[in-house]
């Protein structure tokens, strides 16, 4: 199947990045979806400390490994509100 002229266009601009600008990009998109993801906790849950937010958020981004879930888990059981 051809690639459309808008996934084309795509592919080459990111062809064009340099590494740094490919990781730097990565890390912009990974840090727009936390955001995203804790936005959508205090929505659900109301405010609480940043601490409780970030390890909800980890739980969230993680939660389909059961080694991680458990660790995150326990973290949270010692995090105030």
């Amino acid at each position: 199947m051809a690639a459309s002229f808008v996934e084309a266009k795509y592919q080459e601009r990111i062809s064009a990045l340099t590494p740094k600008q490919r990781v730097a990009r990565a890390a912009s998109i990974f840090e727009w979806a936390r955001e995203a993801i804790a936005r959508q906790i205090v929505a659900d849950m109301g405010a609480m400390s940043a601490e409780r937010l970030k390890w909800l958020v980890a739980l969230r981004q993680y939660d389909s490994s059961s080694e991680i879930r458990k660790m995150i888990e326990r973290k949270l059981q010692s995090v105030s509100s």
